[in-house]
């Protein structure tokens, strides 16, 4: 597999995280940009998104979703972003 396809499936992998309601917590980056698409895609009706880059905040835009401003997220249940290396360790590079 490509690097593409893997980030892509990876991506859809972390779809089977999110809930009706929940409130989605998005990174960014290409593998996040593969989530957002593939969240658009399944149309499970969530709560809305926390951001962390305008990219993200305008991808998710196009999209439809609701941004929610962070200081009125008491908790999102589901974090998503990318890695730039993982170790054997699990130890994770942003």
């Amino acid at each position: 597999m490509s690097q593409d396809e893997l980030k892509k499936a990876a991506a859809e992998n972390a779809l089977r995280f999110v809930k009706e309601k929940d409130v989605v917590g998005i990174g960014t980056g290409s593998t996040v940009n593969f989530f957002i698409d593939a969240l658009a895609q399944s149309r499970i009706p969530i709560d809305g998104v926390v951001v962390s880059s305008k990219a993200s905040m305008q991808r998710l835009m196009q999209y439809g979703f609701e941004i929610l401003d962070p200081n009125s997220v008491v908790h999102f249940p589901i974090y998503v972003d990318g890695a730039d290396e993982v170790n054997s360790r699990l130890q994770m590079i942003k």
